[in-house]
């Protein structure tokens, strides 16, 4: 696991600068819009990033309704369908990596 955050570290790191549009989606509108204390403009933004380079375009869209129901999130978690679990997997990938670039 420290392998592949160090390596998912080094690629965000390398990555172009993303279009403004791209920096303004869902999981940092979603981010600002929840009543958590930590969900600063500056953290929000760098959640999006992450998810921007870890997350494809449907998963993005998913894991920003979590903000909004996040019982959701429990019934993917739950879930045994081989998709479900994939995404759950993906998800937590990203959950790990966004909380190490975006402290």
């Amino acid at each position: 696991m420290k392998q592949f955050l160090t390596m998912a570290l080094c690629a965000l790191a390398l990555a172009a600068p993303l279009p403004a549009a791209a920096a303004g989606g869902k999981i940092k509108r979603a981010c600002m819009a929840s009543d958590r204390p930590a969900a600063t403009r500056a953290r929000c933004s760098c959640i999006q990033r992450v998810a921007n380079n870890a997350l494809s375009r449907s998963d993005r869209v998913k894991v920003a309704e979590w903000f909004t129901d996040p019982h959701q999130a429990q019934v993917v978690k739950m879930s045994r369908t081989a998709r479900d679990d994939a995404l759950w997997e993906r998800y937590q990938a990203f959950g790990q990596l966004a909380q190490a670039v975006c402290r």
